[in-house]
């Protein structure tokens, strides 16, 4: 839950710093937290290194990567999504890998390990090379503009001015020099008719260095004053609050709060219902095996699938979560290992789905603009969600003695969540509405 509940303050600090800085303020955090937990003599003091600096560690990562993905794979946004994400569904190679670590270093030097592991995270966060809100061409004219008189005069009309050496290399010493009209030919091969502009040839003849043409440079004032400035993001409140008011980012968020609160519950409950039915330790941790390494699969074949654009991709993730809701209403059915097993392979690749499109779909509603501020709340409901779902379930056990009950509630819950998607075409209408006004 700490890893979305700060959401909100690291998409200001996104904002205000850009996702490099971020993503090396998070790197050092969760370093940090893992070395500094290596001296917590109480468990209070590992609440604070392990769970609140990590938490927040991971937050910064999270949010610069998923902006930073955005900004820079339109095209095949959902299939990079999906290979960034796709680790999340290994994981559960860590619990041997930490165990293998204690028994031979202890928890202290395992911690000690994993700080050394997550500082590397530090020189991958500085690859983030911030995306440029001009474009090439221009960049490259400004870069040749840069010395010459026009430009130390009057900043906006870099673009409009040709350089000294440009017009030192056209210039001409003669007018003899210039080709007669009888001599130009059309493109069809008729003659160009008409006597030589003489006002042309004194322009072609002048140096230009101390003035601008006066077309182009009106032209580029004009365009370069059409650009977005650098800072209209940091014009935007510290927090902004818009989000809450958007009736697209809260049907986005019904949907990402309800997965929520059932995406967690059938991996904690998983291997307890699979002892229940008899099954050995070592059997049901091949069931939590399976699911990883189907989930991490199921990613990469949704965000290819996606990123072909044969429909919207909200399309396919309430497709996702109806089949996973579906899958865990029935896992009360599963009885044997086998039908266990089949069960965990659908429920995974359902999962993985949905999970590899919430980014792109975020993106398809709301644009890549105001990401940081619709990403930032929508997780931080999310990690409400994230705390109060496995309590439930666990309190639906106490309550009932059964393992079933939660799967049921998860289903549910998963059923809920695309409800808020069948509005969507409503709330466009309402802005675009709004907007002509």
């Amino acid at each position: 839950s700490l890893f979305s509940l700060p959401a909100p303050l690291v998409a200001v600090v996104c904002r205000r710093l850009g996702e490099r800085p971020t993503s090396i303020i998070g790197a050092a955090l969760v370093g940090g937290g893992c070395l500094l937990s290596t001296q917590a003599t109480s468990v209070p003091f590992l609440c604070v290194s392990m769970g609140l600096l990590l938490g927040m560690g991971f937050a910064c990562l999270y949010q610069a990567a998923a902006v930073m993905t955005a900004k820079r794979c339109r095209t095949r946004l959902a299939f990079s999504n999906a290979i960034a994400r796709s680790g999340m569904g290994l994981t559960f190679l860590i619990a041997p890998f930490t165990q293998l670590l204690i028994d031979f270093y202890g928890w202290q030097g395992t911690l000690l390990i994993f700080g050394g592991i997550m500082l590397n995270l530090v020189p991958s966060s500085m690859l983030l090379r911030p995306v440029s809100t001009h474009s090439p061409q221009r960049s490259s004219a400004k870069n040749q503009d840069h010395g010459s008189s026009v430009a130390k005069k009057d900043p906006e009309a870099l673009d409009g001015c040709l350089d000294e050496t440009s017009h030192r290399d056209i210039q001409l010493h003669s007018t003899q020099d210039l080709p007669t009209t009888e001599g130009l030919k059309t493109s069809r091969g008729r003659d160009v008719s008409g006597p030589v502009n003489p006002s042309a040839l004194e322009r072609l003849e002048k140096p230009a260095t101390d003035s601008c043409l006066p077309e182009i440079a009106t032209e580029g004032k004009r365009s370069y004053k059409s650009l977005p400035p650098i800072e209209k993001e940091n014009s935007q409140p510290l927090l902004d609050f818009s989000p809450l008011k958007d009736p697209v980012f809260c049907i986005f968020t019904w949907s990402f709060l309800f997965s929520h609160l059932a995406y967690f519950v059938p991996t904690f409950h998983l291997v307890a219902r699979a002892r229940t039915l008899g099954i050995s330790s070592m059997d049901a941790s091949y069931l939590i095996s399976v699911a990883g390494i189907t989930e991490t699969v199921s990613q990469l074949l949704s965000g290819w699938v996606a990123d072909q654009n044969w429909t919207k991709k909200y399309h396919y993730h309430v497709a996702y979560l109806l089949l996973g809701g579906i899958t865990n209403l029935l896992c009360p059915l599963a009885t044997t290992f086998s039908l266990l097993m089949t069960y965990v392979v659908a429920f995974a690749v359902f999962c993985g789905g949905f999970m590899a499109l919430v980014l792109p779909v975020l993106v398809d509603l709301v644009g890549v603009q105001k990401l940081h501020s619709y990403l930032g709340f929508a997780a931080f409901f999310a990690g409400i969600a994230a705390i109060g779902g496995p309590p439930l379930a666990g309190w639906l056990y106490d309550y009932t003695q059964t393992y079933v009950c939660s799967f049921l509630f998860a289903g549910a819950c998963a059923l809920i969540s695309p409800i808020s998607f069948f509005f969507e075409p409503l709330a466009q209408k309402w802005k675009l509405k709004k907007a002509n006004l």
